[in-house]
C-alpha cells in the first residue's frame, strides 16, 4: 500500500518532483509524435478519438495544436515539428486541482464511482489508491457485470480497477470499446450507471460521450481528451506523461491529489480510512 506511507507535497514540491520525474516539463514523447497523433485525429482516424464523436469539429490540426498549447502545455510554435516537447507542470496541478474537486463531490454524495484504464503498466495503481479512498468515504465502487468482452480481449476488474485482459495479461487500450461494453452491461442487467468515472483514454471518453460524469488523465500525444474537456463532453483532462519509468513516481501526485479531496489516507499506513469529508 504505497500511498498511505506517501507524504502529500506541497504544491511547489509537487512541481518539482514532476518536472524531476519527467511526468511533467521536458516529457519523453518527441514532437513529432505528438504532431503526428494530432494530425490523425483531425483527418478523422478514429483510433485516435479516444471514445468519443468529435463530427467536423476538429478538422484543422492547427485547432488542435492551439488547444493542446493551452491545455498540456506544449510548443505552441507549428513550426516547430521536431525534437522534445513539453507538458507544463503547472496546467498538472492546476487539473489535479480541479479533478480533487469533483472527487470531493462524490465523496460528499457518496456516488458511484467505476474506476478504469488502458494503461495498467503506469496509472493502475493511481486508480487503485483513488478507488480505495473513496470507499473509505463512503462511495460505492462500481463492481462491473461478469464476462464483458471485446474484439481485444476480457474486460476484468482488479483492485477495484477495469482493466483490458488478453492473453492472461493486463491489456493497453485506447479504445472506448471497454467502456462500451461496462456501459452497455450495467444497462442490459437493470443497474444504475455510475454517477462518475475516473479513468483514461478511450473508458474516459466513451463515458463522457455516454453522459456520465468523466474525468481522466492524458498525454501529451493523445489530445481527443482535452478537445473533450474544452468542449464540456469530459469535465477534466489532467495532462502528464502516462507511462513514466517507474510506476512508484506517480505515488507524491496521487497522495497529492487524495489530500487536496479531503481523501488522505491514514499516514501511518494502518487501516485505509479517508479524512472525513467536511
Amino acid at each position: 500500500m504505497p500511498i498511505p506511507g506517501t507524504p502529500a507535497p506541497s504544491r511547489a514540491e509537487l512541481v518539482d518532483h514532476l518536472v524531476r520525474t519527467r511526468i511533467a516539463g521536458d516529457v519523453a514523447t518527441p514532437r513529432e509524435n505528438n504532431l503526428s497523433h494530432y494530425r490523425q485525429l483531425s483527418n478523422g482516424n478514429r483510433n485516435y478519438w479516444l471514445g468519443l464523436e468529435l463530427g467536423d469539429r476538429w478538422k484543422d490540426e492547427q485547432d488542435v495544436l492551439a488547444v493542446m498549447a493551452e491545455r498540456a502545455g506544449v510548443n505552441d510554435d507549428p513550426g516547430y515539428r521536431y525534437g522534445q516537447d513539453t507538458i507544463d507542470p503547472e496546467l498538472t496541478v492546476a487539473a489535479l486541482d480541479r479533478l480533487a474537486g469533483r472527487l470531493r463531490k462524490a465523496a460528499e454524495g457518496r456516488q458511484r464511482v467505476l474506476l478504469a484504464t488502458g494503461h495498467p503498466g503506469g496509472l493502475l495503481d493511481v486508480h487503485r489508491a483513488t478507488a480505495v479512498a473513496l470507499r473509505a468515504a463512503g462511495c460505492e465502487i462500481v463492481v462491473i457485470p461478469d464476462g464483458l468482452q471485446t474484439d481485444e480481449g476480457y474486460v476484468m476488474q482488479f483492485a477495484d480497477v477495469a482493466v483490458l485482459e488478453h492473453g492472461a495479461s493486463l491489456w493497453h487500450t485506447h479504445s472506448g470499446e471497454p467502456m462500451r461494453a461496462i456501459l452497455t452491461g450495467l444497462e442490459r442487467e437493470g443497474r444504475p450507471l455510475p454517477d462518475l468515472v475516473v479513468a483514461d483514454h478511450g473508458w474516459a471518453g466513451y463515458a463522457g460521450q455516454h453522459g456520465v460524469d468523466s474525468v481522466g488523465y492524458a498525454d501529451c500525444n493523445d489530445p481527443a481528451l482535452f478537445l473533450a474537456e474544452a468542449e464540456g463532453t469530459v469535465q477534466v483532462t489532467v495532462p502528464l506523461d502516462d507511462h513514466v519509468v517507474s510506476p512508484r513516481h506517480y505515488d507524491p501526485m496521487t497522495a497529492y491529489l487524495l489530500e487536496q479531496a479531503g481523501l488522505a489516507q491514514d499516514p501511518s499506513g494502518v487501516g485505509e480510512t479517508a479524512t472525513p469529508v467536511a
